[in-house]
């Protein structure tokens, strides 16, 4: 039987090439996003139902993420791997923007992969299976004035804590650290070649193709022309 990969923001960017590459490894997929019309594109590029279910899914709230992880179960009867990859950015500068939008970046980049490791955690466990966390260099070094920054070095700390956390299970546990991505509405165009999100999606699959007993903890990916 096919194992089962679960991706959160998986309408567009690094999500939907993880898809993907996923699906090219011969995964059955659960796709969960905001946008159910990409959703919905990419289910149909993937192979249809019998091959990617899909639900539209706000991180922040801990119905959709249950219902995302009830839904794979139920349907494949098993889940091997959750990628907790939604996130979303924000300005620099600790006076910039609007409050409110800081406060939805946190909960999606903080909040919404805490619930996505708790929903899938049962689940896991049954199948020895792999989290995975969209983290960010910005993870490993504060960029000035940026939420953005933090809320990665909170992605990175609770990767290391559910790694913790699931130790004896036989659970690997992953944070990915990109550099300079050219994704949707995270443009660089100080870089003449940024990292694609085909090069994230790689990187995942990487780390998940590993024997069993080898668990890549933390990959840091940088385009080769960055500097910091």
């Amino acid at each position: 039987m096919d194992p089962v990969f679960l991706i959160t923001g998986a309408s567009s960017g690094i999500g939907a090439a993880t898809a993907r590459h996923a699906a090219q490894a011969g995964y059955r997929l659960v796709l969960g996003a905001r946008t159910e019309e990409k959703l919905q594109q990419l289910q149909d590029e993937l192979g249809g139902p019998e091959r990617a279910l899909i639900g539209r899914l706000d991180v922040t709230s801990w119905d959709d993420q249950q219902a995302l992880v009830a839904q794979a179960v139920d349907r494949y009867g098993r889940l091997d791997v959750t990628f907790a990859n939604a996130g979303v950015g924000h300005e620099k500068g600790f006076e910039a923007g609007d409050p409110e939008d800081v406060r939805e970046m946190i909960l999606t980049n903080v909040y919404g992969p805490y619930l996505t490791i708790r929903a899938a955690a049962s689940a896991l466990r049954e199948t020895k299976g792999h989290v995975l966390i969209t983290s960010s260099i910005a993870g490993r070094r504060a960029l000035a004035g940026s939420l953005y920054s933090s809320t990665k070095f909170a992605a990175t700390g609770m990767a290391e804590a559910a790694r913790l956390d699931f130790n004896g299970t036989g659970v690997r546990v992953t944070v990915i650290e990109p550099g300079m991505v050219e994704t949707p509405g995270f443009p660089h165009p100080e870089l003449d070649a940024t990292l694609t999100a085909d090069d994230i999606a790689r990187t995942v699959l990487y780390a998940v193709l590993q024997p069993p007993h080898v668990d890549v903890n933390e990959i840091l990916i940088r385009p080769t022309a960055q500097e910091s």
